[in-house]
């Protein structure tokens, strides 16, 4: 069975990804998000999250530059900081993890922190648990946007030929641009909202074989 996770990075870093990644989901086909826990619009994602608990919710990690993540101890302790705060703010764990930027697969760090997710039983991105897709994203190369990377025909695209058997994970990062945001990916997070809230995908995406499923689908079974 091809079993498709649609997950929004950046819960959390402002109110208009709060409501982008809520709207995606009850409008649309998102099912997961990630959640940046020191960032300002936490605390009120973690609220949105509550009050929608078929979404689940994993710990987007961000590296903050106190600590020297190539370093098992440095990493560590920023880790169980920004963990112990998911829970602070979500009153459980994690049903995932990855980080911004993806600061977790640099270097050497996968493993370091592989043995820092293990105890919680949870997928990390890129460990291979869940296969990962990051192509829905307009900026392949840097400073150079092709809007066409976010829209429906190249979505599909994507999910025909990428999404095989077992889990997968399409990022997104959907948004609507509010005072707060500050992001050198604003606009674009617009036109993934409109992209994944738009009328019949679900269904379409269902009738090419494709079931939509969380990370808490994951974890049971």
């Amino acid at each position: 069975m091809r079993l498709l996770i649609v997950n929004g990075d950046d819960l959390g870093l402002a109110r208009g990804v709060n409501q982008g990644i809520i709207e995606a989901h009850t409008k649309g086909v998102l099912t997961s998000a990630s959640l940046m826990v020191l960032a300002p619009a936490a605390s009120e994602a973690a609220a949105l999250a509550a009050a929608h608990p078929e979404l689940s919710v994993g710990l987007h990690f961000v590296e903050d530059g106190s600590a020297d993540l190539d370093e098992p101890a440095q990493a560590t302790r920023s880790f169980q900081a920004q963990l112990e705060r998911f829970h602070e703010l979500m009153g459980r764990d994690p049903t995932h993890i990855d980080s911004h930027h993806h600061v977790h697969a640099e270097n050497q760090r996968m493993a370091i922190f592989k043995e820092l997710v293990e105890p919680l039983g949870v997928p990390l991105r890129k460990d291979g648990q869940v296969a990962y897709i990051g192509g829905f994203w307009a900026e392949w190369e840097p400073g150079v946007r092709n809007l066409d990377y976010i829209r429906r025909p190249f979505l599909r695209h994507l999910v025909d030929t990428e999404v095989g058997e077992g889990f997968t994970e399409i990022a997104c990062h959907p948004a609507k641009v509010t005072e707060d945001l500050s992001s050198s990916y604003l606009h674009e997070r617009e036109l993934e909202l409109e992209t994944l809230t738009e009328d019949g995908l679900r269904e379409e995406l269902e009738g090419a074989g494709v079931s939509l499923l969380s990370y808490h689908d994951w974890r049971r079974g």
